[in-house]
């Protein structure tokens, strides 16, 4: 195991922190409000949830490649929040979501200043940790070449 520097812990901690934030989030909108998520949002969570474990041990851990699965996750959690995204927003794909199940894809239960969604909230935190885990990486690399 080696030694992380304190600029990549606090990046580890702040990854962690922005994916709970997250699982707080989409847990809030279907316990305590009552939305019921439909498919692409259970795909969201499905990539989202398992980040707060991995990037949690991760941190404790202190090991940086114990959080490599995180940015896969994360890289493919970005694609879908935008893809969910789209079918709410833009009229061509809004049909395909009603194809999506029981609950439409293309139901948008919050709409803050016309834009934000809960799939846009989805593809922020994504994006966040993502390049979160990237910096983390580059700060990975300096340590290395430095040694």
């Amino acid at each position: 195991m080696k030694e992380l520097t304190k600029r990549a812990e606090n990046l580890l901690l702040l990854i962690w922190v922005q994916s709970f934030i997250a699982l707080a989030g989409s847990l809030f909108y279907s316990e305590v409000m009552g939305y019921v998520p439909c498919e692409l949002c259970w795909i969201q969570r499905i990539l989202m949830y398992p980040l707060v474990v991995i990037y949690g041990l991760a941190a404790i851990k202190k090991e940086v490649s114990m959080a490599l699965p995180g940015l896969i996750l994360s890289g493919i959690g970005m694609f879908v929040s935008t893809y969910h995204y789209l079918v709410q927003k833009l009229p061509a794909l809004q049909d395909t979501g009603d194809a999506c199940g029981l609950i439409p894809c293309n139901l948008t239960y919050v709409n803050y200043f016309g834009f934000i969604t809960i799939p846009f909230l989805a593809g922020i935190a994504f994006i966040v940790i993502f390049i979160l885990h990237l910096m983390l990486l580059k700060e990975d690399v300096q340590k290395v070449t430095k040694l």
